[in-house]
């Protein structure tokens, strides 16, 4: 609807109008609107809330809305409507009001983002959709929350994105009890407590958290990764060592991880200690910045036994040249690797050239390995 000129914006509305209005029920799938023209424009009538009950009425599978103040939009129908399969808000600045008979028994795929909740309404709103298998809550404000409590044993996709804590309130716990969930997403600062219980289905989980100066922090995020420990691959990303990994459960399925984040002193170390907790993995993927000095050849540590018996490919992004030490010591004790993996994107072709030098250097004593500079 960009461009479109008033006349023909009026013909447009007229159009929905005779649609979803006319006496003969004309059935739908989708019923997909956004804020391209104001829909709250007063001088124009638009009957949004009107449109979306006819929509309800015809039997509509799936419902897609982005519109300024959506809160106020919503009708009540809305959360009983037995036909809906796919629900997706977009509701920036607005409120979602979840009514006390919230019933969404075959909704499937709930997506909101931008929206703002309070009190328990979450809860009620997932512990009513029965058959809920994807819920994503994206850049949601989190302002009012106490907690986030999701309870779904037939839920198996959960994406959780609250923008590293931007919006100011962490003082909520986050209680998640999915026995059948296989792909976790999390992204905030680390927050008051967390409850991950019956995970043992978790096929991949990517948590993005960063530092929270107001609580135990350490404590928490220990929690959070406590629950995911049957998971097999598992992206993490932190800005500090933000767990302890003395604390660590051990993780018997992982078998593919991927660190990335900033770099910090002592990361050699923090790094080896989380591969002692995971005996069997086959794949390492490392993304961070590594500061001259680390220590790597001097790490008081014992070899852990996933380098000694199944680590067969790992690879590492950002690579500058002071890096070479951590290479030298994977090279020396990842005894079954097939495959290293290094991109030098930002390298000079002279400092590129030095690199792979030095890496064929190390070859010469180490067993047979397949490097790919790229």
């Amino acid at each position: 609807m960009r461009g479109l000129t008033d006349r023909n914006v009026d013909s447009f509305k007229n159009f929905v109008d005779r649609l979803l209005k006319f006496p003969d029920q004309v059935s739908l799938d989708c019923f997909r609107l956004d804020d391209i023209v104001s829909w709250n424009d007063k001088d124009r009538n638009f009957d949004v809330s009107d449109w979306i009950c006819a929509a309800l009425c015809r039997g509509v599978k799936e419902i897609d809305l982005d519109l300024d103040n959506l809160g106020d939009i919503l009708p009540a129908l809305l959360f009983t409507c037995h036909s809906l399969v796919t629900l997706k808000l977009v509701a920036v600045g607005s409120e979602i009001t979840v009514p006390s008979d919230v019933c969404l028994g075959n909704l499937k795929t709930l997506q909101l983002r931008n929206a703002s909740f309070v009190g328990d309404s979450i809860h009620r709103l997932i512990s009513n959709c029965h058959v809920l298998e994807d819920l994503a809550f994206i850049h949601c404000d989190s302002d009012y929350l106490r907690e986030v409590n999701i309870q779904s044993p037939s839920l198996k996709r959960l994406v959780l994105d609250f923008d590293l804590g931007e919006s100011g309130n962490l003082d909520y716990v986050v209680v998640i009890n999915a026995p059948n969930l296989v792909y976790f997403q999390y992204t905030d600062a680390v927050v008051e407590g967390y409850t991950l219980t019956n995970m043992k289905s978790l096929e991949k989980a990517r948590l993005n958290i960063c530092e929270n100066d107001s609580i135990d922090c350490e404590t928490s995020a220990t929690h959070l990764i406590q629950g995911i420990r049957s998971v097999r691959s598992l992206s993490l990303t932190t800005d500090e060592a933000i767990f302890r990994t003395s604390q660590l459960p051990i993780f018997h399925n992982l078998i593919e991880f991927e660190y990335g984040g900033h770099g910090f002193n002592g990361i050699e170390t923090w790094l080896v200690e989380f591969l002692h907790c995971a005996p069997n993995l086959e794949t390492l993927n490392l993304n961070f910045p590594v500061e001259a000095g680390t220590r790597w050849k001097a790490l008081p540590i014992e070899v852990p036994s996933c380098l000694s018996f199944h680590l067969k490919e790992i690879e590492i992004s950002c690579f500058v040249t002071h890096m070479i030490e951590m290479v030298s010591y994977f090279l020396d004790n990842a005894m079954v690797l097939e495959n290293l993996i290094i991109r030098t994107k930002g390298l000079s072709v002279t400092q590129t050239r030095k690199v792979s030098n030095q890496l064929l250097q190390l070859l010469k004593s180490s067993k047979k390995c397949l490097i790919v500079i790229l």
